[in-house]
C-alpha cells in the first residue's frame, strides 16, 4: 500500500490553499507534527480542524486520528531504516562488512521503490506501451544501461524500440518523434542536461513521456507525463550507481512484466519463439 506521506505529497496539487499549508507543515515536520492534536495542528498552520479532516479524507483516511497513526508508524520505520542506511561503506570495512552493507542497501532500495509504485500510473504506462507505434528510450551513463535492458526485453516481444548510445542521436530521435510514439526516459538525478533537452524536443512533438526517476522535484519529473519512481539513497560511491541501478532495473522488470501480462498469449508465444538456444560445445579442449 502506498505510504500516507507519499499520498499526502502527491495530492497537494488538488488541495485548497489552507489544506496545502497543513500538508506542507506535516511533510516538513513529520516527527514533531505527529505529537500534535488536531486543534494544535490547526493552530500552528492557521487552519481549522475541519480543514485538517478534509485533507485527511482527501488522501483516503477516515480522519486525522487514522492518518496520524499511519504516519507515526511510517516515521518510526523510516527512522529505523535511516539509522541502518547511515552505516555507509568506510575504509576500515572488512569484506564481510561490504557484502552486508551493499546487499542491505540494495534490498532497501527495492523495498522503498515498491512503496512508491502507484498502480493507476503503472496501468496508464502499460496502456501507452500497448498503443504506441515505437518505444523511444533515453538515458545516459548507468541509466542508459537500464534503458538498454528494457530494449532487449521489448525486442523479445517484437515491440518496435529505439535506443542510441550517442546523445546527439538521442536528440535526433526526439526531434523525429510523434504523438504515436512513446518516450521512456531513465534518469536517476532528474537533472541531466542532455536528457532534459531531449524531453523538451519530445514535448514539442507531442510525444507521451514516461520518466523512471527518483522521487524528488526535478526537471525530468516536471517534463514527463507519467512518473515511475526509484529511491534516493545513494551514498559514498554514488558514482558507481549501485542501489539506484537496482531500483531502475526493478521498475523496468515490473513495467515489462505488466505489459507482457496484458498481451499474455501473444507475449508468451513471442518469448518462446525468440528464445535463443545455446549450441552445445563442439569439442572439449584437447580433443581431436
Amino acid at each position: 500500500m502506498k505510504s500516507a506521506l507519499l499520498r499526502l505529497r502527491e495530492s497537494q496539487d488538488a488541495m485548497s490553499a489552507t489544506e496545502r499549508a497543513v500538508s506542507d507543515y506535516l511533510l516538513s515536520h513529520q516527527g514533531e507534527a505527529m505529537g500534535l492534536s488536531i486543534h494544535q495542528l490547526a493552530e500552528k498552520t492557521f487552519a481549522s480542524p475541519s480543514t485538517v479532516i478534509r485533507m485527511c479524507q482527501r488522501i483516503g483516511f477516515a480522519g486525522y486520528k487514522e492518518f496520524r497513526q499511519a504516519v507515526t508508524c511510517e516515521v518510526a520505520v523510516r527512522r529505523m531504516n535511516r539509522d541502518q542506511e547511515r552505516r555507509d561503506i568506510t575504509q576500515s570495512d572488512s569484506l564481510d562488512d561490504i557484502v552486508d552493507k551493499v546487499t542491505y542497501k540494495n534490498i532497501m532500495s527495492l523495498e522503498d521503490s515498491k512503496n512508491f509504485i502507484d498502480t493507476d500510473t503503472l496501468q496508464h504506462c502499460v496502456d501507452l506501451l500497448r498503443e504506441c507505434r515505437t518505444v523511444l528510450l533515453f538515458g545516459l551513463g548507468a541509466s542508459l544501461c537500464a534503458a538498454r535492458d528494457l530494449n532487449l526485453k521489448l525486442l523479445r516481444l517484437n515491440k518496435p524500440c529505439v535506443v542510441n548510445d550517442d546523445w546527439h542521436a538521442q536528440l535526433l530521435q526526439a526531434k523525429n518523434a510523434s504523438s504515436e510514439d512513446l518516450a521512456i526516459v531513465v534518469s536517476y538525478s532528474g537533472e541531466t542536461v542532455e536528457v532534459i533537452e531531449c524531453m523538451k524536443a519530445l514535448r514539442e512533438q507531442g510525444t507521451p513521456i514516461i520518466a523512471i526517476t527518483r522521487h524528488v522535484a526535478s526537471p525530468v519529473a516536471e517534463l514527463s507525463d507519467y512518473r515511475l519512481y526509484t529511491t534516493d539513497n545513494e551514498a559514498t560511491f554514488r558514482s558507481g550507481a549501485m542501489s539506484s541501478r537496482i531500483s531502475q532495473l526493478n521498475i523496468i522488470d515490473i513495467l515489462f512484466t505488466a505489459y507482457a501480462n496484458s498481451e499474455y498469449e501473444y507475449c508468451l508465444g513471442q518469448l518462446s519463439r525468440t528464445h535463443i538456444v545455446k549450441p552445445p560445445t563442439a569439442h572439449k579442449l584437447g580433443s581431436a
